[in-house]
């Protein structure tokens, strides 16, 4: 079995307990490979520490491991799935709230010990799917948002925005001025999307969630089918952009039409099931 190790960066305690997976994983005779900047963050090992160039791989490459571990918050959690691939992922919460990481840090080592057993004695772990959402357009297509994909003009603001037409399956929803339109899993209800006035749902349910961002004929928020296609149309602005989880970027040349759709392979989650209600008494 190999296990791949992606720490927070710059953060000490992740450090810590990266070093503690490495040594616990290396004891039971697991393949551990470790991000290149937490295998090269001396002051986290004790002596005697790896090489890290033996020890260090880009993230991209731990989607070659049979299993993943992200220690810190839900932003580093976005940054390891989106390398993850279909290789299931867990998460550990050194964050304030932690909508994506199951796992507290005292019983990291512990938790991540139980899925290598079940591996060893089951050739697999056992994961639960939490679906993604893909943004593309002319020619280009974004990688899959774990939250959420965002569309908007050229800046948010007064004299930023676009006319947006906003549709479902081929029928129109809503038309009007806006910053943008935000389109959201059940998973990434809690983040942007909350931040924008959009409704909380539960992981469990199945679904997008359309939110309009500053319109000036404000629409409700909708919830629709996962299974629903959705187009989102840009006009009578300077530009746009499409953005991916905050982080891939897509610029538009207006007008423009972008198809939101759930994604073919959706992110594999490992360890013990999140307490949804338990994290939303953190959100202030």
């Amino acid at each position: 079995m190999r296990v791949g190790i992606v720490g927070q960066r710059g953060n000490r305690r992740a450090a810590g307990i990266v070093a503690d997976l490495y040594e616990r994983l290396s004891g039971m005779g697991v393949a551990v490979a470790v991000d290149e900047e937490s295998a090269d963050d001396a002051a986290a090992w004790p002596s005697g520490r790896p090489d890290p160039a033996d020890l260090g791989v880009p993230v991209d490459e731990l989607a070659d491991c049979d299993l993943m571990v992200s220690i810190g918050g839900d932003g580093t959690f976005l940054f390891a799935a989106r390398a993850a691939g279909a290789t299931p992922i867990m998460g550990v919460n050194l964050g304030e709230v932690g909508f994506l990481n199951a796992v507290p840090p005292e019983e990291a080592v512990a938790a991540v010990t139980a899925e290598v057993e079940q591996y060893q004695d089951r050739g697999a772990v056992e994961t639960r799917d939490m679906p993604r959402v893909e943004a593309s357009g002319d020619g280009w297509s974004l990688p899959p948002a774990l939250n959420e994909v965002v569309v908007q003009g050229p800046r948010r603001g007064h004299g930023g925005g676009a006319a947006v037409e906003v549709r479902v399956d081929g029928s129109l929803y809503t038309s009007g001025h806006a910053d943008g339109v935000l389109v959201a899993t059940p998973t990434g209800s809690t983040a942007y999307n909350l931040s924008e006035g959009g409704p909380l749902v539960h992981p469990s349910v199945s679904t997008l969630v359309l939110t309009e961002m500053c319109g000036e004929e404000s629409m409700p928020p909708l919830v629709v089918d996962a299974d629903s296609t959705v187009t989102v149309r840009i006009d009578d602005a300077d530009g746009g952009f499409v953005v991916s989880d905050g982080r891939a970027r897509q610029e538009l040349d207006v007008p423009a039409q972008v198809t939101l759709e759930r994604a073919a392979r959706p992110v594999r989650i490992a360890g013990p099931p999140l307490d949804f209600f338990a994290a939303l008494g953190k959100i202030e």
